[in-house]
């Protein structure tokens, strides 16, 4: 397998964390707060893990958008996730961005980032 950028953080790089999964910011920020939530376990995409995990990692996407919203208070949010590398997927770990949005941060939102 090699190497994972997502495996190897541990400690204080983490927002939150529970049993099986744990959440940290982007390195590459679409936004102020831009966060990822991961598996603990190393699977490749969202279609890998097994249900436990991912509702542990939907425990954190709501744990990851109550410390946004009192630290950054952002006015919506983008919740996905990438599978493939044709869907833009970079990293082949699953990982959920949480992406704050702000009034004007993009001319027209519609659609997403």
């Amino acid at each position: 397998m090699g190497r994972c950028i997502f495996c190897e953080l541990t400690g204080s790089s983490l927002l939150c964390e529970n049993e099986l999964a744990k959440a940290f910011y982007d390195n590459y920020p679409v936004n102020e707060g831009h966060t990822l939530v991961v598996p603990k376990r190393h699977v490749a995409t969202l279609f890998e893990a097994g249900a436990e995990e991912l509702a542990a990692i939907n425990d954190l996407i709501f744990q990851v958008r109550e410390l946004l919203e009192g630290k950054y208070r952002p006015d919506g949010y983008n919740v996905g996730v990438n599978v493939g590398e044709t869907a833009g997927q970079s990293v082949f770990h699953l990982h959920y961005h949480v992406i704050p949005r702000y009034i004007g941060d993009v001319e027209n939102p519609r659609g997403g980032i």
